[in-house]
């Protein structure tokens, strides 16, 4: 039976029909968020088969809470510490995950959260269970989190923001930073997709702005993009870090993220710290031929092209398959109208880039 023909039906004539499309690695990929390219590099898969294939065992076949924990989950996350300045970290399972894990888990009755409106789908989910007491406000706006927060008689303020948005492709104010510390709120940076983008070391958002590490900074990342693997971590004091432990969902009852994703990942965060100049300098010339050729500036990777109509980006998009390029074709309601979001990663040759952006200028 067809439960939910009338709702497919729906999407379909609304240009907003999804489906599951197989990899084809013929095509030039901008549209993945592998920024760096790292899912390329034979040399970190090699290196992780080999060194995965000295231990006992090769799963981590447990949640960490029971005996999943392995020596290699620690040192990956004594190295993310390391290189972020923080106190103590978690790695799990994926960003979302992570958000999950973040915000159900510390915003308890009494507390009040304040979330950017373009914050990931995962918080806003996560904001919705429990009936928690969030508020949004507007995108990037210091001025009305700073009029909220003064306004505000929660036991605990918490605020949400992303480093670099997924979707807009802008910075977090640099000014939340401040406004967190002038009214002692924790502040939860998602850096899904600035870890590994900006930086002096490529390191993020706190790396960019050059902030001091407070106790009331939390810091999530994803692995599953710039590090080219898969999972996520949670950096943040040890005090924030015993308490997910032991109330953060994600953590205690799901299996302790896969040994392999694990070590590439840390391998990874190596090839990064060592190649940071190189690699900013790459990042930069991409971002030149963007602005050059489509008049749009990123913050990062991420370049939103707007189009406005779900039928003619499904269109720009098969148009550009055709010509062997791969970008994301993004509508409501991941977006408000719809957008190609084309990604300038590291993976694909400036040459190419250029080529894809010329060809983009000329159908938009």
């Amino acid at each position: 039976m067809s439960f939910y023909e009338n709702e497919l039906k729906a999407l379909k004539r609304a240009g907003r029909y999804r489906k599951r499309e197989l990899l084809d690695d013929s095509l030039k990929d901008f549209a993945s968020n592998d920024y760096l390219g790292l899912a390329h590099i034979q040399k970190l898969h090699q290196k992780t088969a080999q060194k995965l294939s000295h231990f006992k065992t090769h799963a981590s076949k447990a949640s960490m809470l029971v005996n999943g924990y392995h020596p290699l989950h620690k040192s990956l996350e004594d190295a993310l510490c390391k290189a972020n300045g923080f106190k103590a970290g978690i790695v799990l399972g994926s960003g979302f995950n992570a958000n999950i894990a973040l915000i159900e888990a510390l915003v308890r009755k009494g507390d009040r959260l304040f979330m950017d409106e373009l914050y990931h789908a995962s918080g806003v989910l996560a904001s919705e269970l429990g009936g928690m007491d969030v508020v949004f406000f507007k995108h990037n706006d210091m001025q009305e989190l700073r009029e909220l927060l003064q306004n505000s008689h929660a036991k605990r303020n918490i605020i949400a923001v992303e480093g670099i948005y997924s979707m807009d492709g802008d910075l977090c104010s640099r000014e939340v930073f401040a406004i967190a510390d002038e009214f002692e709120a924790l502040l939860i940076v998602d850096e899904a997709h600035s870890s590994g983008v900006v930086g002096s070391k490529l390191m993020g958002v706190f790396d960019h702005y050059d902030i001091a590490i407070q106790e009331n900074y939390i810091k999530m990342g994803t692995l599953g993009k710039a590090y080219g693997s898969f999972g996520a971590f949670i950096l943040a004091s040890e005090h924030i870090v015993e308490y997910l432990i032991n109330r953060a969902k994600p953590v205690i009852y799901a299996t302790a993220l896969s040994l392999y994703d694990t070590l590439l990942a840390e391998y990874s965060l190596e090839y990064i710290l060592k190649n940071a100049s190189e690699l900013t300098l790459e990042i930069q010339k991409r971002q030149q031929i963007v602005l050059k050729t489509l008049d749009v500036k990123m913050d990062g990777l991420i370049a939103p092209v707007p189009i406005g109509n779900n039928k003619k980006v499904m269109q720009i998009k098969e148009q550009l398959l055709a010509d062997g390029y791969s970008v994301g074709a993004i509508r409501q309601p991941t977006v408000p109208s719809a957008i190609v979001r084309l990604i300038a990663r590291l993976g694909e040759s400036a040459g190419d880039l250029e080529n894809l952006c010329l060809k983009l200028a000329t159908i938009i």
